[in-house]
């Protein structure tokens, strides 16, 4: 899963790093996704905080995406 914060419509709520912190810190104000955070969505547990982070999310600025791993 690949998670994005579109900061242009992110007002700061601090939802999603509540939600999900292994993910999501919140800096300067704004929700932002972790360093090395793609490893930690991919297990099922935080996966499933980051969906719902992103439902919740009052600004909608959560983009998840689904990664086609194919080989």
């Amino acid at each position: 899963m690949k998670v994005s914060v579109d900061r242009s419509l992110c007002y700061g709520s601090a939802e999603c790093a509540h939600r999900a912190p292994a993910v999501f810190a919140f800096e300067d104000g704004y929700g932002v996704v972790r360093p090395g955070a793609a490893q930690a969505a991919a297990d099922p547990q935080s996966r499933a905080a980051v969906r719902e982070a992103a439902e919740r999310c009052p600004s909608q600025a959560i983009v998840c995406t689904e990664q086609d791993v194919t080989s």
